[in-house]
């Protein structure tokens, strides 16, 4: 949320606005360039995820195709993985790197992986966090210094402070289930040669750089607010 006039917020804010969209622009036209490349195997997102669980010893977990671009993700409580056309039934490096990627979330949840657990039992905190906080603490800002004000200001916080911390545990979440996917991908004899691994790897670097946006992008929004409601108090 951006406070219209206030250059503070700019200075604080801008730098994860620009990486954001920087990571946005690079996700997407690095999974463009690798879907026209092929893999030697031939074999679709769908395969490659069904691969990869059956490689980790995963078993029950349905494979589905899900509208929308990039939209792909794993549904631990359905037990499902939900893949994009372009990635369920792409024949592509793109395609089999973010099936695979997904696929290494459901292996994460078969294994109990914390981060993952800890990630999953904070969504409906940061569910109400990201839509409410601004509430309280646009509220407590008009209040200014009354009684009121700060209590109301440090409570929008902390709300928004779940928000950040789920999205810090995102990040080792985000990464092992890469480092899952590429080591799976080589050893199933899925991804066969250096240049199809150098795309595996890409590509999903690239996507792991727009949840490391999203956390810095908290993490200063957070600094804004702290600063904003202190320097209220020192009003």
């Amino acid at each position: 949320m951006f406070f219209p006039f206030d250059p503070l917020q700019m200075i604080i804010t801008a730098p994860a606005l620009v990486f954001s969209l920087w990571a946005q622009w690079k996700v997407q036209s690095t999974f463009k360039h690798y879907s026209t490349q092929g893999v030697r195997t031939g074999m679709t997102g769908a395969q490659a995820a069904a691969a990869v669980l059956r490689t980790g010893g995963v078993q029950g977990v349905a494979i589905e195709r899900h509208q929308g671009f990039l939209s792909d993700h794993y549904d631990p409580k359905a037990k499902a993985l939900r893949l994009s056309p372009d990635v369920h039934d792409g024949r592509s490096v793109s395609s089999i790197a973010v099936a695979a990627h997904e696929a290494g979330h459901a292996i994460q949840d078969a294994v109990g992986y914390t981060p993952l657990v800890l990630r999953s039992n904070l969504v409906p905190l940061c569910n109400i966090g990201n839509q409410l906080w601004f509430l309280p603490f646009v509220i407590g800002l008009f209040l200014g210094s009354s009684p009121l004000g700060p209590m109301l200001m440090w409570a929008g916080i902390l709300m928004f402070a779940a928000v950040v911390v789920f999205q810090l545990v995102t990040l080792p979440t985000e990464f092992n289930a890469s480092n899952r996917a590429k080591a799976v991908l080589a050893g199933a004899g899925i991804v066969t040669t250096q240049e199809e691994a150098a795309g595996v790897k890409k590509v999903l670097d690239a996507a792991a750089m727009t949840y490391v946006a999203a956390a810095a992008a908290g993490v200063l929004q957070l600094v804004y607010l702290i600063f904003r409601a202190q320097g209220r108090r020192d009003e």
